[in-house]
C-alpha cells in the first residue's frame, strides 16, 4: 500500500483536549475481551465516494478514534463510523462476521490472531518495510502469524515489579532477596503482605508466569519455526514441576508470598494503601498507584537467584482489517497508515496510557512520563502472548494447578492433572 503523508497534525490539539477528559485504567486488568456494539460515534464526512468505514473499539479508544476517524472520512469521502463495545468482543466479532453484519477495522489484543485466522476473520496488513521497522522487534513478532502480519500494532504491556520506595528503597535483585524483604517489613508490622500478586482461588497464570518461567517451567514446546507447538505441551514436564515446586515454597504453607486470598479484585488497592511493598502489575494499575501518593519504582520482575530469567508475557493492543468488512482497501489505508502515525499512537497513550508501540511515539512520551519507558525495559526480554488457539485450553488448567500448589499441594500431581487436562482438551 503507497504510503501518503497524513492530514492529522492538525486534529492532535483537539485529540489531546479530548483525550484528557478520557479515564485511565486504573485498578483494572488487561483490556478483556469486550461485546456487542452499545453505542456509537460518528463522523458524517461528505460521501462523495460513498460508502462506510466502521471501526469497533472499547470505550478509551472510541474517543481516541473519533477525530481521527473523521479526519479520514473527509479526506476519503466517505463516513466513519467508531462503535463501542463493552465485553466480549473477540466473540462478538467473530460471530458477526460469520454473520456479514461486522466492522471493517477491530481493535483487540494480539493472542487474538490464531482464532481470528483460523476462522477466515482477518487479513493480513499491508505495512511496508519502513513502517515494520518503526515497531520494536517483539511487538511485530507478536502480530505475526505463519509468516504474515496480521496486525498493526498501537501499544504494547507486560507486567513489572512496582516498588513502594518508602517501604522498600532498593530494587530486589533476585524473587529470594524480594521474599527476605517483604518478610522483613511483615514482621516489623509495616505492611500485611509480603509480595501482592493474583492467585485468588482458580489460579493467575497471566500475573505469575514470569516467576514461572524463571524456575524452568514452560508452556509449550517449539515448532521448526520456533512459534509455540500445541501438539507439544510442557505444563506437566518435569521442569514444569519444579517450576511449580517453586511456587509451593513460595505459597501458604511456604514463605507466604504467594496466597489465594490475594486476588485481582484487591490487589492493587492493597498495594496502593501501603500495606504490601511489591506489586507485581502492569500499566493498568498505575492510576490507583499513583493515587496511592507514595514514592515508587518500575523494574522487571526479578528471577530466582541461579533461575532461568523472569520473562513476562508481552501483550500487544492491535488493529485488525476484517476479512469480511464491506470497505477492505479503505480499512487497509486506515489500519497501515494512520494507526502508524506517531500522533495518532500519542493521542491512543493519552487516552488510556499504556506504552506505544511506535519507537518514535514512545520516545516522545517518556520524555513526560518515564514509567512508560519503564514498562518497555522490564517487557523487553519478554515472551510475546501465544497467538495459537490452543492456548485458551491452558488458562483453567495452568491456574488451577498453581492455585494447588499455593495452598500446599503435591507439584507432581498438579502438574499432572494440568497436562492431562489440556491434552485431553486439545485432543494430543
Amino acid at each position: 500500500m503507497r504510503k501518503r503523508a497524513l492530514g492529522v497534525a492538525a486534529h492532535v490539539a483537539a485529540l489531546s483536549a479530548l483525550a484528557a477528559g478520557v479515564t485511565a485504567c486504573g485498578g483494572g486488568e488487561p483490556a478483556a475481551p469486550s461485546a456487542a456494539p452499545t453505542g456509537s460515534s460518528s463522523a458524517t464526512a461528505p460521501a462523495a465516494q460513498g460508502g462506510k468505514l466502521v471501526i469497533w473499539a472499547d470505550a478509551n479508544r472510541v474517543k481516541a478514534l473519533k477525530p481521527f476517524a473523521e479526519q479520514f472520512g473527509t479526506e476519503n469521502g466517505v463516513t466513519a463510523e467508531v462503535k463501542e463495545i463493552s465485553k466480549d468482543n473477540q466473540q462478538v466479532f467473530l460471530t458477526a462476521s460469520q454473520q456479514g453484519s461486522g466492522p471493517d477495522i477491530m481493535v483487540g489484543a494480539h493472542d487474538w490472531i490464531g482464532n481470528l485466522v483460523q476462522n477466515g476473520a482477518i487479513d493480513p496488513v499491508n505495512l511496508t518495510e519502513e513502517q515494520k521497522a518503526a515497531f520494536p522487534e517483539i511487538a511485530m513478532k507478536a502480530v505475526t502469524f505463519n509468516g504474515q502480519v496480521y496486525a498493526a500494532p498501537y501499544a504494547v504491556e507486560n507486567i513489572a515489579l512496582i516498588r513502594n520506595t518508602d517501604l522498600a528503597p532498593d530494587a530486589p535483585a533476585t524473587i529470594e532477596d524480594l521474599v527476605a524483604k517483604g518478610k522483613e517489613l511483615k514482621d516489623a508490622g509495616k505492611v500485611k503482605e509480603v509480595l501482592c500478586l493474583p492467585v485468588a482461588q482458580k489460579g493467575d497464570a497471566f500475573h505469575v508466569y514470569p516467576i514461572f518461567a524463571s524456575g524452568g517451567g514452560a508452556l509449550f514446546g517449539a515448532t521448526a519455526t520456533g512459534d509455540p507447538d500445541a501438539k507439544k505441551v510442557l505444563v506437566g514436564s518435569a521442569d514444569s514441576v519444579k517450576a511449580f515446586d517453586r511456587l509451593k515454597k513460595l505459597g501458604e504453607k511456604g514463605d507466604g508470598a504467594l496466597k489465594t486470598s490475594i486476588t485481582n479484585e484487591n490487589y492493587i488497592a492493597t498495594f496502593a494503601s501501603k500495606k504490601c511493598a511489591f506489586l507485581v502489575s502492569g500499566p493498568w494499575a498505575m492510576g490507583d498507584v499513583k493515587k496511592g501518593g507514595f514514592p515508587y519504582d518500575i523494574t522487571p520482575v526479578p528471577s530466582f537467584k541461579g533461575g532461568k530469567p523472569a520473562t513476562p508475557f508481552v501483550g500487544v493492543q492491535s488493529f485488525f482489517v476484517a476479512a469480511k468488512g464491506k470497505n477492505k482497501t479503505l480499512a487497509q489505508e486506515f489500519v497501515a497508515n494512520y494507526v502508524t502515525n506517531k500522533d495518532v499512537a500519542k493521542a491512543l497513550y493519552a487516552a488510556d496510557p499504556r506504552p506505544p508501540a511506535l519507537t518514535a511515539a514512545l520516545q516522545e512520551v517518556q520524555a513526560a512520563d518515564a514509567d512508560a519507558g519503564k514498562f518497555m525495559e522490564a517487557g523487553k526480554n519478554g515472551f510475546p502472548m501465544p497467538a495459537i488457539p490452543e492456548m485458551a485450553a491452558i488458562w483453567e488448567p495452568f491456574g488451577i494447578a498453581e492455585a494447588a500448589v499455593v495452598k500446599g499441594g503435591d507439584a507432581a500431581k498438579s502438574a499432572e492433572a494440568a497436562q492431562k487436562a489440556i491434552d485431553s482438551s486439545l485432543k494430543n
